[in-house]
């Protein structure tokens, strides 16, 4: 077994969080585990010199599928249900009200898999009805993970992630492929963008303020200062009248933005 001695693995924790804010400075069992049997495909002896090598390959291709295999990518269809109970009860028909040019922008901001903003496009299709050929509803997407956002991109999915949907919801927007997987109807597909984007990034290169965010699950990972940038930069991203949703185990304290509360785990800018 290769393992990490412990300055090996703080360098490597503070490249990690100095250029992608995610914390893993105490977790160096899920970092050894994560990279054990990518040492020993490449043919590496020791974790300093993969490490160098990352470092040191110009294609940039290395940290890529190092991110791939640190970051965690759970989701499921309708997860934290009570967001999406929100999202059509409350904020879309006060959107709906407010947006003048029928130019409504979501970002679904670490997206992983895809499950979460195939959930939000079905959800305005289904809202909207036939009204949606008057709006432009597209949502855009982003994750760090090339390899989560391939799969989101396919769009199929195992049986158990569709468990929180309606039969009704299963038949309208997916079908079934030799496996008894489900693969996305072509309707939902064209909803939304997916872009590789890295939320530290110092610019965000967004040409329009967006009505909604959701980015639930990401804070967990970052340190106290990363997480203070980013709500500045989900505040500064936000159309006034926007929404936020972040995960249930978040939370914004007050003295550290402007974002107005409205239920548990979304925020108002007002």
């Amino acid at each position: 077994m290769i393992t990490i001695n412990d300055e090996d693995f703080t360098a490597f924790a503070e490249f990690i969080n100095s250029n992608f804010g995610i914390n893993l400075l105490y977790k160096k069992s899920f970092v050894q585990g994560r990279l054990q049997v990518l040492l020993e495909d490449k043919g590496f002896k020791s974790f300093f010199d993969y490490f160098n090598y990352v470092l040191n390959d110009t294609t940039k291709s290395e940290i890529t599928e190092l991110i791939n295999r640190i970051t965690t990518n759970y989701t499921f269809f309708m997860r934290e249900e009570e967001h999406f109970s929100y999202l059509v009860n409350k904020v879309l028909p006060y959107l709906k009200k407010n947006i003048k040019d029928n130019d409504l922008r979501t970002w679904s901001a670490g997206c992983s898999t895809g499950e979460e903003p195939y959930t939000i496009a079905m959800l305005l299709l289904e809202y909207f009805g036939p009204e949606i050929s008057s709006w432009n509803t597209k949502i855009l997407a982003t994750d760090i993970s090339v390899k989560a956002l391939n799969i989101a991109k396919k769009g199929v999915y195992f049986p158990n992630s569709l468990d929180n949907l309606s039969g009704v919801w299963k038949l309208k927007y997916f079908t079934k492929n030799p496996e008894g997987n489900y693969c996305i109807a072509k309707e939902l597909k064209d909803e939304v963008i997916f872009r590789v984007f890295n939320l530290v990034d110092e610019i965000y290169p967004f040409k329009k303020k967006f009505h909604i965010i959701f980015c639930r699950n990401v804070m967990i990972y970052f340190d106290n200062k990363t997480r203070k940038k980013l709500i500045d930069k989900l505040y500064d991203s936000l159309e006034p009248g926007g929404f936020l949703f972040i995960g249930h185990s978040e939370i914004i304290n007050r003295s550290e933005s402007k974002f107005k509360n409205v239920i548990p785990s979304v925020y108002k800018k007002e």
